[in-house]
Parts: structure tokens; sequence; C-alpha cells
């Protein structure tokens, strides 16, 4: 894809981030790798109205490669971009109901949310906590990098949850599946739940999985 591309693609996605209610005011951040760069949304932008021209470019350190100031979290995109390279895409939302569940005093740091649906299943594998720091904190892009060797979506800690895909599409999908599981864990929250068993979620991810790589 040429550089035009890549930035009408990733307008498409921010677009739809804000219309399905993952985002609100200026929150929220999205990008795209570009080679060895990154295109990513400026600061403080709406995303239903963001357009190309206005789109920042940070290297895969997070330093600014053109005028337009990108997100703070620009820094975060790179750690995880440097750490996940068949990552091409990275969505970050502050999506109400993942929000919530991530400021839960008990909370299970491995994985915070339980596979109610197949769905979810389907599209993540894992969603683990990270510390809270401030952000746009150096620290907490070093401790997302870290988990991106390991996961393609983590939960921030009093923040909001950080997809990491092979698309920008999917990633905006992924981050709309675990806004709804986080609604349904909410829901049930002091009732019983039967939530599908580590076989068969894993056998739903992989599956999936697979299925995604031959359409690559």
């Amino acid at each position: 894809m040429t550089d035009a591309d890549l930035r009408e693609e990733l307008v498409r996605a921010a677009r739809a981030v804000k219309q399905r209610g993952l985002s609100h005011g200026t929150t929220g951040n999205v990008s795209v790798r570009a080679g060895d760069s990154i295109i990513i949304t400026p600061t403080a932008c709406d995303l239903a109205t963001v357009r190309p021209e206005e789109l920042a470019a940070v290297s895969l350190d997070g330093e600014p490669l053109t005028d337009a100031v990108p997100s703070k979290e620009a820094y975060l995109h790179a750690a995880v971009f440097r750490n996940r390279p068949e990552a091409s895409a990275i969505v970050h939302t502050h999506s109400l109901h993942a929000t919530a569940v991530a400021c839960l005093a008990e909370l299970d740091v491995q994985d915070a949310l339980p596979a109610l649906t197949a769905y979810y299943a389907m599209k993540v594998e894992a969603l683990p906590v990270i510390d809270y720091c401030a952000p746009g904190d150096r620290r907490l892009a070093d401790l997302a990098g870290s988990a991106a060797r390991r996961h393609a979506t983590v939960l921030l800690r009093n923040h909001g949850p950080v997809i990491a895909s092979p698309s920008v599409a999917t990633a905006v999908d992924v981050a709309e599946e675990i806004e709804q599981t986080a609604k349904l864990f909410l829901l049930l929250q002091g009732r019983p739940s039967a939530p599908l068993d580590d076989v068969e979620r894993r056998r739903l991810f992989e599956a999936t999985t697979a299925r995604e790589r031959k359409t690559r």
C-alpha cells in the first residue's frame, strides 16, 4: 500500500472506532505500520472527523517524523510494533465497559475476561492486565511492549484495551468484541456464569487463527 492508501485505511478505522461507540470525545488512538515508520492519529483528535492529511508519523522508536503532533501514546504503539513484528495495526480505546473492568480491584491480571462466548474465544487468546502508569508514560510503553511479545491484546489498568493485529479492520473488530464481553462480564457480576473451558477456548482461537492466515 502507498502512504496515501494507509492513511485512508487508518481514517476509516478511526471513524469505525467512534461509530461503534468505542471512543468518546478525543480519546483513543489508532496506528498502522508503514515500513520502518508508523502512521498514527494525532493528539487530541476526534476519531470521527480526523482527515488523512492530519495524521502524524513517528519512527519505530516513537519519535515524531512530521510536524503533526502524534498521540501521547505514540511510544506505546512503537513499543508494541517493535516487539510484535506480525502486527500491522494497533487500536487503543477507552471504551466504557472494558475500562470499567480495568478499574476493578479484584481482577485476574493474567486474563481479565473469561471467554463467555465463542466469538470472544475466536478473537482473543488472553487479556493480561498491565500495571497502571500515567497516559504517555514511557514506563507504560515498556510494559506494553514486553507484554506484546506474547499477547496481541492487553488491558491497561484504569485506562483501556490495546489491540495489535495484522490488519486495522480486524483490530477494530477485536476491540468491539472485548467491549461487548466486558459488558457481559459486568452484567453477570454476582451471578453464577459458565464460560467456555480452556480446551474449547484454545480450539476456537487456533481454528480462527489458521483460517485467517490462509486468507492473508
